[in-house]
């Protein structure tokens, strides 16, 4: 990657950034965050939870509520449009020029702002080069695949060295092996430019991929932000526990200092009374072939095999069944009976939410 093409690390801001619609209607409720520079954030939530009109609010789309702020570094762009705000967006739908060329969808940002034609050439070209596109500068766009024309989005909107990359669901339309790959892609041209990057999804596995921070949302309102890893293993309420991979519910009771879940008793501080706790499916073991290790007895009544690992899930007749995952070798099929171990470091709760 050349020297030349790594571009500013601006912060954003948000302050009291609400947003009513005519009518009455709230999509998002006043928000505050702070996007350090160079920072690749992920807003994470399910249609309708406000995640694309923060994205809207943050490119000038859309105007927040009186007394929100959006902050580039020290400037106060609230009242400026997008055209001003010099963003660089990537949609879904990729919005290419069906009658230009691969280069010349490229370059339409650099000629809308007069770049001279040697600079303009100069940098299409090293943007193609960055994007392994240069042998397709001639082609038209419905001569592409769907990962080469998304590549075409993103080294449109990074040719005019933007001071902030936003980009709305951009994997969504491709097939699952090609979202994958580019994932990887989008993460190794993030880091090496330095750029501020701010990416909405619905998809767990692009947040945990991309992001610095995960800013999950729900109803207009944030639920959590925080690390993949913060966000994965120690979710701040009910509804993030659940949206954000798999989430077992299982109940116990705590009587003097210890809790008693299924035949296990283990340490535990808290009140006297049942507790629901959480675990993952990838925090529970199989116990030994004959079972006297086992916390809980069940039976198999789904077993799914993924390639790398097999995921069970285990009737125990009390409560909900359990999603387990296992080795890829494991076995086990429909109505095997196994026993279950459970590690109370990774029990998780009660869900305060």
């Amino acid at each position: 990657m050349t020297e030349s093409f790594h571009l500013d690390a601006v912060p954003i801001r948000l302050e009291s950034c609400g947003k009513t619609f005519p009518g009455g209607s709230r999509a998002l409720e006043p928000l505050d965050l702070t996007i350090r520079g160079g920072e690749t954030i992920v807003f994470l939530g399910p249609s309708g939870c406000g995640k694309t009109t923060t994205l809207r609010i943050i490119a000038g789309l859309e105007s927040p509520d009186p007394g929100g702020r959006v902050w580039f570094g020290e400037e106060d762009v609230t009242a400026l449009p997008i055209e001003r705000r010099n963003v660089g967006m990537v949609f879904q739908s990729y919005a290419l020029f069906p009658n230009m060329s691969v280069a010349e969808n490229v370059a339409y940002g650099l000629k809308v702002r007069r770049v001279a034609r040697a600079e303009r050439a100069r940098r299409v070209g090293e943007m193609l080069e960055l994007m392994h596109l240069g042998v397709f500068a001639g082609r038209r766009i419905d001569q592409l695949s769907g990962g080469q024309r998304q590549r075409v989005a993103l080294a449109r909107a990074l040719v005019v060295r933007p001071r902030v990359l936003l980009l709305d669901e951009p994997l969504t339309a491709l097939d699952a092996k090609l979202r994958d790959s580019l994932r990887l892609e989008i993460d190794r041209l993030l880091r090496g430019l330095g750029i501020t990057a701010v990416y909405v999804t619905h998809d767990q596995g692009e947040a945990m991929a991309l992001g610095d921070r995960i800013v999950v949302m729900a109803k207009g309102r944030v639920a959590q932000v925080g690390t993949p890893r913060d966000v994965y293993h120690h979710p701040a309420d009910g509804f993030v526990a659940d949206f954000v991979g798999t989430m077992n519910r299982v109940g116990g009771t705590v009587l003097d200092g210890a809790l008693r879940l299924g035949r296990g008793v283990f340490p535990w501080s808290g009140p006297d009374g049942p507790v629901e706790l959480l675990v993952r499916p990838e925090d529970i073991a199989l116990a030994d072939d004959d079972g006297a290790d086992a916390h809980l007895d069940g039976r198999v009544v789904a077993a799914v095999f993924l390639g790398d690992r097999t995921r069970l899930v285990v009737e125990t007749g009390d409560g909900p069944p359990l999603t387990v995952d296992t080795g890829g070798r494991s076995a086990l099929a429909r109505g095997d009976r196994v026993g279950l171990r459970l590690d109370p470091a990774r029990l998780l709760g009660p869900p305060p939410g």
